[in-house]
């Protein structure tokens, strides 16, 4: 059932189009690193609008002179002219107010070659060529100049890529080059200004060296702002478009959109260029994502042509979303009816789980109950083992003990019968009476039992202090050094040995029975376990 289910997902998921095709390692972090710039696009914009905040206090202070207000409003007008149109062109309109009450031509000028980039940016071209038209170049700065013509170029290119005919698009193209190339005039070779103009020639030249060069040589500026770097990574990721290096054009786009975004620039084309590359890739969900925040960025800018554009991508985006939308309630109604059969079959496995579950868990019963009487009967076949394991060595030691003790008396006696003999056929009876007080009873008992004793620790080495064990500190044996056991340690060792007969013992150590009943009572009472217990301590006591 698990496999059949594992099979369903499968098909589901293969039935939903648009998945993402594989991305190279640099386009997949520069993913992640747009993502993140977007989810914190409020804090970007945030900075804006308190640089913003902060000049407009100054500019609305009733104290600052016109010619102080007039900077301060071009100030203000760089911060809104890629960030929202209105605001960009209500400030155009006070930096003319401003620069016709200073009643300086150059300044006039300015205000109109400003007013002109909003205009163009807005996508309203007609009152841009009349704006442009109406500046008079010759009371322009240098870098003034360079601006103007550029503007110019970048007005016919953008009117021949919006036109897109055929016949009229080639001459708008001729008019841009030719105003670029006098804007390299008034430009500083090496400089931001220089540099744009030389892409601007290679995208409509269609030069992706030079372009790649160019942005190269952009990259190494020292001052290079994020919105100059998105211009660049923009322009060039065009011409690994026309070289059909998508790759590469897709990462300069991951690299112009995340400077737009830590730019606050609404005025951009990056993210919806990212959103069809992502749409042709299959990976709908981004390609979504950023086709929203491009459509965000052009309502909140207002630049007209930049809907225009994108209302195609956006379009096809959202109708293979509605798709997958379908498709996915389809398979969902699939779904839901397998899964109601599958549901019925597992009621019925469980069933009869449920049933067998209930013979296996009585099995399990009878097996645990069975496998603890065997546990216990290995338990004490393990106690018998060891009992006869130590009741052997017990045997081995002491009848080696015995042999060779017994060897040593029969040598004894023979060496005692041959000088009897001679003494007797001799008639020296003074000798024989000699001979006998030599022989000391007690002497050769104490060796027996030395020797007894000596086996006994070898077998229990700790039974002296297992022993003492069962007594308190101060009621503790402690022996001489040339003691092995004592007689009370001798008799508790041959009940160790399993002798608990005191009439046995009394003779094997040679005392009376009494002695024997008088020895065991003694040590018994002064041991603090109960007299009853204190035999079976002793047998306790482990052999090695």
């Amino acid at each position: 059932m698990k496999l059949l289910l594992f099979f369903f997902c499968g098909w589901l998921l293969g039935a939903v189009p648009g998945r993402a095709q594989a991305r190279t390692d640099a386009a997949d972090s520069l993913l992640t690193a747009l993502n993140q710039a977007l989810a914190h696009k409020k804090d970007y914009d945030g900075q804006r609008l308190n640089r913003i905040a902060v000049l407009t206090a100054d500019f609305a202070s009733s104290e600052v002179p016109n010619n102080t207000k007039f900077d301060l409003a071009l100030r203000i007008y760089d911060e809104y002219k890629a960030f929202k149109y209105d605001s960009a062109f209500v400030y155009c309109q006070k930096i003319t107010r401003l620069a016709e009450q200073l009643k300086d031509p150059e300044k006039i000028e300015v205000a109109k070659l400003k007013l002109a980039f909003v205009l163009l940016s807005s996508g309203l071209f007609k009152e841009t060529f009349d704006t442009l038209d109406g500046i008079d170049p010759r009371r322009l700065t240098p870098a003034d100049k360079q601006s103007f013509y550029f503007l110019k170029a970048r007005a016919f290119s953008d009117l021949g890529d919006f036109n897109q005919d055929q016949t009229y698009r080639p001459a708008y193209y001729t008019k841009a080059l030719a105003f670029a190339d006098t804007a390299l005039q008034f430009s500083r070779p090496g400089s931001y200004e220089y540099l744009s103009v030389q892409e601007f020639r290679a995208q409509k030249t269609n030069n992706l060296a030079a372009g790649a060069a160019v942005y190269r040589q952009l990259r190494r500026l020292p001052r290079l702002s994020l919105h100059q770097l998105a211009v660049s990574a923009s322009t060039t990721a065009y011409l690994y478009e026309l070289a059909g290096q998508d790759d590469k054009a897709f990462e300069l786009l991951l690299v112009s959109a995340i400077a737009d975004v830590k730019s606050a620039t609404k005025e951009t084309t990056a993210l919806v260029k990212l959103s069809d590359y992502c749409y042709r890739q299959g990976d709908l969900k981004n390609a979504y994502a950023f086709i929203k925040e491009a459509r965000e960025d052009a309502a909140f800018y207002k630049a007209r042509q930049r809907q225009i554009e994108m209302s195609h991508v956006s379009s096809i985006i959202e109708g293979q979303k509605i798709n997958i939308i379908e498709n996915q309630r389809k398979s969902l109604k699939t779904f839901a009816i397998i899964m109601t059969l599958l549901a019925a079959v597992v009621i019925g496995f469980a069933v009869v789980s449920f049933r067998q579950l209930r013979k296996l868990r009585k099995a399990g019963h009878l097996i645990f109950a069975t496998n603890r009487q065997l546990q216990e009967r290995n338990g004490e076949l393990r106690q018998l083992n060891d009992g006869l394991n130590e009741a052997n060595k017990i045997k081995e030691e002491y009848i080696g003990f015995y042999f060779h003790n017994n060897s040593q008396y029969i040598d004894k006696i023979e060496t005692l019968k041959k000088r009897l003999d001679n003494l007797l056929t001799s008639k020296q009876y003074a000798g024989v009476q000699k001979l006998m007080d030599g022989v000391n009873i007690k002497t050769e008992r104490n060796e027996l039992l030395k020797g007894f004793d000596s086996v006994f620790l070898r077998l229990f080495p700790n039974f002296i202090t297992q022993f003492n064990a069962l007594f308190h500190e101060d009621e503790r044996i402690r022996l001489p050094e040339d003691h092995l056991l004592t007689t009370e340690l001798r008799i508790f060792a041959l009940i160790r040995l399993g002798i608990a007969d005191s009439e046995q013992i009394s003779r094997m150590l040679g005392y009376s029975i009494n002695t024997i009943y008088t020895y065991k009572t003694r040590v018994k009472n002064r041991s603090f376990l109960p007299n009853e217990e204190f035999e079976a301590g002793i047998q306790a006591i482990e052999a090695v």
